[in-house]
């Protein structure tokens, strides 16, 4: 099987790339194949521009780079999203690879009376990385909220179900091992 590992974080050198890699390890380990889209690396544009809003509506072709990243998305038998944690979401980058990738027509169809939602077979597994404690994330409600908005805003809006949502916490710490050693296992377990 495939995953497709999506990646956004500036810094090549970061916990996120070093996290993204090790779930990559663990998927090989497992006897699976994957490939990373670094967003950032491959100068994706997150922008929602006229051409987007057109084809959402049915009114244009989707634009090239959506149609490729949605090629990449149907070879792959699940779909992992590595991210840092800004201000209790996903960095925007990332965001708006959903909002012109996860498209009206492709991800879901809203054209008729009722939603038709259209990725059912594609697992999502979540793997957001912050520097605060479990503690913040459960005494402020983000956790809550950030699974709402994610979990079920996005990804159940589709139909593609949320395998895993994970935090890894604590990133601004030393010692990375324990967050390292939790990502490999999260590749191991991504097809089972």
């Amino acid at each position: 099987m495939h995953a497709l590992i999506v990646l956004s974080h500036p810094d090549p050198a970061s916990l996120s790339h070093a996290i993204a890699a090790r779930i990559g390890e663990g998927i090989v380990a497992a006897g699976h194949a994957f490939e990373i889209a670094d967003l950032h690396g491959e100068g994706f544009d997150p922008r929602f521009l006229p051409g987007d809003r057109a084809s959402h509506r049915g009114l244009a072709p989707r634009p090239a780079d959506v149609v490729a990243e949605q090629k990449r998305i149907e070879r792959a038998d699940a779909v992992v999203m590595v991210f840092p944690v800004y201000w209790w979401s996903m960095p925007a980058l990332m965001k708006g690879w959903i909002d012109r990738v996860f498209s009206n027509g492709w991800a879901y169809d809203d054209s008729g009376e009722k939603v038709i939602k259209k990725l059912g077979h594609l697992p999502i597994h979540l793997v957001g990385i912050g520097g605060a404690d479990m503690g913040t994330y459960e005494r402020h409600g983000y956790l809550e909220a950030m699974r709402t908005q994610i979990d079920h805003g996005i990804f159940d809006y589709c139909g593609a179900p949320v395998a895993a949502s994970e935090l890894l916490l604590q990133s601004d710490g030393p010692d990375q091992s324990n967050n390292l050693h939790a990502a490999a296992v999260i590749g191991q377990n991504v097809f089972g």
